[in-house]
């Protein structure tokens, strides 16, 4: 390796690093805020919510890598021209291509990381990831007593303190309606103060009552039963009292992650093709059903004509009963000296039989006739309406499946993309630091995300193919990214009036060309 290239990736590793640190950062903090209201208060501890940051940082590393690349290297390239470092090394005869070369070949290494984290980290995260919030989703608010209002979250009890004393186990006027195993508000406990702590590694909480009452109703008010009978009204009181209440229900439990794996976003290359594949196949068997109504709509008449079949219909269902039979008949070997239906029960082929000559068709109809053919009708128009509702969830979800798909890919080219655009960019306004790259960068990246999200939707409603929807962003940077290469290579410069002034000159001389030449052949004719 040249020393040129060892100072120009030295130039370029720090700020990637440092770039693609930051940006993880500030996407991770942005998508926390969504669930900044479902983590909050849960008294979740610091490893689950380290285990939840670092679970969505690698989600968020496909988003990160093709932004901080494009920042980087415009940081980088911008630097280079601003101390005229550019500059020298195109004096001794090196091109700018030659001068990209070595970051280029970072950029594709970063390139083949990225599709590896899309597929096969990014999945495994993910499904981590949201079945760990979905948990905290589930779990209980921490255990918070607020003053003069009522605390339901224990089941079955209802606790209001008064005031809360500054040591926080301290508690003064302490009411607590008991519903356990109890119909109504049958058990009442009134305190003139206590103290509550939790025990046994916050598994039960102990509240310890002093100088109060307990209020019982009816004989039978453990049980709760009350079958209209005068019951009695028990009044007890106390010095001391100690009540435990489990806790269990504030515990984290955990979901098996088995009921999140259908999700696209949670699925790699391989297992999305399954997918695809079964959805297809799915398809398939719904517009077999469809063609099968015919059978149902004419029952007598016209019963032996046939809708023919596409081709693709033809083929699957050639193979479909070939599997079916191979399964269903393998290990029986036919019985030759078996006779056919018709011939076991004497019927024979070409027998002469009395044709209908008073069809049954040339008679009138009867209403009971006509309310039954009309039923059928409605019957078969339902099952064609839910044929292709049927059709149209699966055909969106294998448009949601084939965005998905082609994402992997998609976000992983992305990175050369940014590159194209960074790189030349960044050589062309001869500013580096993080003022003008930062903002040419988030206008870009901005332009890249809307692109996409235009892209995919437009792809998942069929207005365009998937893939194009896709790759839309894609095509439309690497477009971007050459014409800046080639402006960089002929070291124009894109930021000042004299180039805009230079295009529309050459603009006006075309129209003016296209001007003449139509009075010239005006003139001829």
């Amino acid at each position: 390796m040249k020393k040129i290239d060892k100072f120009i990736l030295s130039s370029f590793l720090g700020p990637f690093i440092l770039t693609f640190l930051v940006v993880v950062f500030i996407l991770l903090t942005q998508h926390m805020l969504k669930y900044f209201d479902d983590i909050i208060g849960k008294d979740l501890g610091w490893a689950t919510l380290g285990t939840l940051l670092f679970y969505f940082a690698i989600f968020m590393t496909p988003v990160a890598l093709p932004l901080a690349i494009l920042l980087s290297s415009l940081i980088t390239f911008g630097n280079l021209g601003e101390y005229f470092e550019l500059t020298a090394i195109k004096s001794l005869g090196i091109s700018l291509t030659r001068t990209l070369a070595p970051i280029f070949a970072i950029v594709l290494i970063l390139t083949g990381f990225a599709f590896l984290v899309n597929n096969y980290l990014v999945p495994k995260a993910a499904l981590e990831a949201y079945s760990l919030l979905y948990d905290i989703k589930q779990k209980k608010p921490a255990l918070d007593l607020k003053e003069g209002a009522f605390y339901s979250a224990i089941p079955d009890i209802s606790i209001k303190v008064n005031d809360k004393l500054p040591d926080g186990t301290s508690l003064r006027g302490v009411l607590i309606y008991d519903h356990r195993g109890v119909a109504g508000n049958k058990k009442v406990i009134i305190a003139d103060s206590g103290k509550m702590y939790t025990v046994l590694n916050n598994q039960f909480l102990k509240i310890e009552l002093f100088s109060g009452f307990e209020y019982a109703e009816g004989g039978n008010a453990e049980k709760g039963l009350s079958n209209g009978q005068d019951q009695d009204l028990r009044k007890t009181q106390f010095k001391k009292m100690q009540i435990v209440f489990d806790l269990s229900s504030f515990n984290m439990n955990k979901t098996d992650k088995k009921w999140f794996q259908g999700n696209r976003i949670m699925r790699n290359v391989v297992e999305l093709e399954s997918d695809m594949d079964s959805i297809n196949h799915e398809i398939l068997n719904q517009e077999l059903g469809i063609y099968n109504t015919q059978n149902q709509l004419f029952s007598y008449h016209l019963k032996k004509d046939t809708i023919p079949l596409p081709v693709n219909l033809e083929n699957y269902k050639r193979v479909r009963d070939s599997i079916q039979r191979t399964k269903y008949t393998a290990g029986v070997q036919p019985n030759s000296m078996e006779k056919p239906y018709y011939k076991a029960k004497n019927f024979e082929l070409g027998s002469k039989t009395k044709p209908f000559s008073d069809s049954l068709f040339k008679l009138e109809p009867t209403a009971i006739e006509i309310t039954s053919a009309l039923s059928r009708v409605r019957l078969v128009k339902s099952q064609l309406l839910n044929f292709s509702s049927q059709i149209k969830d699966l055909d969106y979800n294998m448009k949601v499946f084939q965005t998905q798909w082609n994402k992997i890919f998609s976000n992983s080219l992305a990175c050369i993309a940014m590159f194209l655009i960074g790189a030349p960019l960044g050589a062309i306004i001869k500013r580096g630091g993080l003022g003008i790259p930062v903002l040419i960068s988030i206008l870009f990246f901005i332009i890249f995300y809307v692109l996409g999200i235009l892209g995919e939707k437009w792809g998942n409603r069929g207005t365009m193919p998937v893939a194009a929807g896709v790759w839309m962003a894609d095509f439309i940077l690497f477009g971007i990214g050459l014409i800046f290469l080639r402006q960089a290579r002929q070291d124009v410069r894109l930021f000042e009036a004299d180039f805009y002034s230079v295009i529309w000159d050459k603009v006006k001389m075309w129209l003016e060309k296209r001007k003449l030449l139509k009075v010239n052949v005006d003139k001829a004719l």
